[in-house]
């Protein structure tokens, strides 16, 4: 349940989801801490383990002690829906409400769900994004996590990761690049060859904390009870 235990775990859309980000806002939650937005597809949703508090992000969150609300739909991207119809990753921001929330740092993990979308659709959606982000809370850092491509790293995923990439950088050249089809993360995965097991987000939220720390993103010191609002559509992986 929310509060300042380590992790609230709540339905997207739902009042608990709504109330528990409201304690972040009231300021009296954390006791200061940074806030942390993420919004993201399978991977942020906790498919592969089966468990939202075990995704990526959660974890990641956890690392960092700031207070984090967490949004992912299996199958959201920049354009598309997602299994849940929560997305493309402009409406999970819109759900999130950055102006209220006030984040120091915005995580947006997509693009597996897009491959195959036209780049310059993705293109445009991923500098629209970053400006509405950049409007909606300009005192955030941006990061974007995008294509993770599991056994087959076709050219087409490649095509969907350099839309992403260089429309972003375009859009904020302070912007924050985490890159595992680029980079060749390797981690534990599901049986479906592409999401992390329960290890392999751990790993994930570890390489994560890594690239935000090499940019100043540092975690609080321990002692201080932070809140996180997890909000995801946890589905069964399937053999791909």
């Amino acid at each position: 349940m929310p509060g300042s235990s380590p992790a609230g775990r709540q339905g997207p859309d739902s009042a608990g989801l709504a109330g528990c980000e409201d304690e972040i806002e009231s300021g009296l939650a954390g006791g200061g801490l940074p806030r942390l937005a993420i919004v993201g597809a399978s991977f942020t949703a906790g498919v592969g383990p089966g468990n939202p508090l075990q995704s990526w992000a959660v974890l990641l969150a956890r690392q960092l002690r700031w207070d984090a609300v967490v949004y992912g739909d299996p199958g959201a991207g920049y354009v598309r829906l997602g299994v849940g119809r929560q997305g493309p990753m402009a409406a999970e921001i819109a759900r999130i409400g950055l102006r209220a929330l006030k984040p120091a740092l915005v995580i947006v993990q997509a693009g597996h769900d897009d491959i195959g979308v036209p780049a310059r659709l993705e293109e445009r959606r991923v500098g629209q994004l970053v400006a509405t982000i950049r409007a909606e809370a300009p005192q955030a850092r941006i990061a974007l996590l995008t294509v993770f491509a599991g056994r087959t790293r076709s050219a087409a995923a490649y095509r969907t990761d350099r839309a992403i990439v260089s429309a972003g950088t375009a859009a904020d050249h302070q912007l924050i690049v985490m890159d595992p089809l680029a980079a060749g993360w390797t981690f534990a995965q599901a049986r479906d060859g592409l999401h992390p097991s329960a290890a392999g987000d751990a790993w994930i939220a570890r390489q994560v904390d890594t690239i935000l720390r090499e940019h100043g993103v540092l975690a609080q010191p321990a002692g201080r009870g932070a809140v996180i609002c997890d909000a995801g559509i946890p589905v069964q992986p399937r053999r791909v």
